[in-house]
C-alpha cells in the first residue's frame, strides 16, 4: 500500500493512493462508511505505524470492501510528508561512490580558492585531506537530523540566508515498524515498515566550513524546510527488493544524475543492527540511506539557483518535487 498524509480543511488526514496513484482514499472516512464505525489507528500515518500489522490489515480490508469510492483527485489536495513530524530522523552514509565523488569535488572547490590550485590539490591528496574516512568502511556513520523541518512534495524550500551554494541529495529511506533494541542483523528486515524518498537539502558552503570541526553536520543541513520526504510511504510488503531500485535526480526537467540502490555499501539491516546497540528505536523513526552516487549537484560541480525545481525519482515510490527559492534582499 502507498500511504500518504494530506491536508483537508486545515487538518492532517491519513490516506492511501489508488488508481495509479492518481487518487487518494481517506482511510478514516472510508472505514466509517465501510464498517459503520471509527478506527482510531487511521487518525494519522504515524498512528497506523504504531498500531502495527493489525492497522495495515484493516486498511487493506477497507479498500477491498469500498474500493476507490469517494476517492479524492490527488491534484485537488496538498500532500504533506508521509509522517510530517517523525519521532526521530537519522541520516546515514551508505553509498561509497557518492563519498568518493563528493570529496573530490570538495577538494577542487577548496583548492580553487587558493593562489595555486594545483599545488593545493597535490597537498590535499598527499595528506589525505577530504578523503573518505576509514571509519566509513568499519561501521555505519550517521547523524540525527531536525525532525521539525520536514516538508512534503511540491512545497517550496526558502534557502537559508547564510548560504549561496544550494544543493540537494537523492536519497531514500525507511520508517521503523516496531520498537526494538540490540536487533540482530538477520532479524532486522522485520523492523522495516515502509519506504519513502528523502531530499536532504544541503548548504554546501556552510557544511564545508563547519565539518572541519569534526562534529556535525550542523547549519549545512539544519534550516527550515530542509528535509523533504514523499510523496508517499510504500509499505514493505509492496516493496519486495529495496536493493534494486533505479534512482534519478532532475533539475528543471534535465537529468543531472542517476544511480541504483544496488550499490549500497551498507544495507538497512546493517544500520538497524548498529544503531540499535544498547539504544531502543521506536515505531515511525526514519532512517535515510545517504546520497546515491551521482545523486547531488556537488558531485557534478553544479549548484541550484533561484526558482530551480528539483525532482527526485525512486523506482516503485514515485517522484518527490520541490522548488528552491532564495530569500529576497
Amino acid at each position: 500500500m502507498k500511504l500518504v498524509t494530506y491536508e483537508k480543511d486545515g487538518k492532517q488526514r491519513a490516506g492511501a493512493l489508488v488508481e495509479g496513484d492518481g487518487k487518494v482514499v481517506d482511510l478514516a472516512a472510508a472505514h466509517a462508511e465501510a464498517f459503520g464505525e471509527d478506527h482510531a489507528a487511521f487518525a494519522s500515518v504515524l498512528s497506523m505505524i504504531e498500531a502495527g500489522d493489525a492497522a495495515l490489515d484493516r486498511a487493506y480490508e477497507t479498500l477491498k470492501k469500498l474500493g476507490s469510492k469517494g476517492a479524492i483527485d490527488r491534484a485537488a489536495i496538498r500532500l504533506l510528508a508521509p509522517v510530517p513530524v517523525p519521532p526521530q530522523i537519522r541520516d546515514c552514509l551508505c553509498f561509497e561512490l557518492h563519498l568518493k565523488q563528493s570529496f573530490a569535488a570538495a577538494r577542487r572547490i577548496r583548492a580553487n580558492a587558493t593562489p595555486d590550485p594545483e599545488a593545493t590539490m597535490t597537498e590535499f591528496e598527499e595528506k589525505g585531506i577530504f578523503a573518505i574516512p576509514k571509519t566509513f568502511y568499519e561501521q555505519p556513520i550517521y547523524y540525527k537530523a531536525n525532525r521539525f523541518s520536514v516538508i512534503g512534495t511540491d512545497e517550496d524550500v526558502v534557502w537559508p540566508s547564510y548560504s549561496s551554494l544550494m544543493d540537494f541529495e537523492l536519497e531514500f529511506g525507511f520508517y521503523v515498524r516496531k520498537k526494538g533494541v540490540d536487533i540482530a542483523r538477520d532479524k532486522a528486515r522485520d523492523y522495516v515498515y515502509g519506504y519513502t524518498i528523502f531530499n536532504d537539502f544541503s548548504a554546501r558552503d556552510a557544511q564545508t566550513a563547519e565539518m572541519g570541526g569534526q562534529l556535525g553536520p550542523a547549519k549545512g543541513k539544519d534550516f527550515d524546510k530542509g528535509n523533504a520526504m514523499g510523496p508517499c510511504l510504500v509499505t514493505a510488503d509492496e516493496m519486495k527488493d529495496p536493493y534494486n531500485l533505479t534512482m534519478i535526480c532532475r533539475v528543471n526537467g534535465e537529468e543531472w544524475g542517476r544511480g541504483s540502490s544496488s550499490t549500497m555499501h551498507w544495507k538497512f539491516e546493517d544500520l538497524l543492527a548498529h544503531i540499535s546497540r544498547s539504544e531502543t528505536i521506536y515505531p515511525g523513526e526514519f532512517f535515510g540511506s545517504g546520497t546515491v552516487g551521482n545523486g547531488c549537484g556537488l558531485e557534478h560541480m553544479k549548484f541550484l539557483k533561484h526558482g530551480d525545481v528539483v525532482e527526485l525519482e525512486v523506482e516503485g515510490i514515485g517522484v518527490l518535487r520541490n522548488r528552491v527559492l532564495t530569500r529576497p534582499n
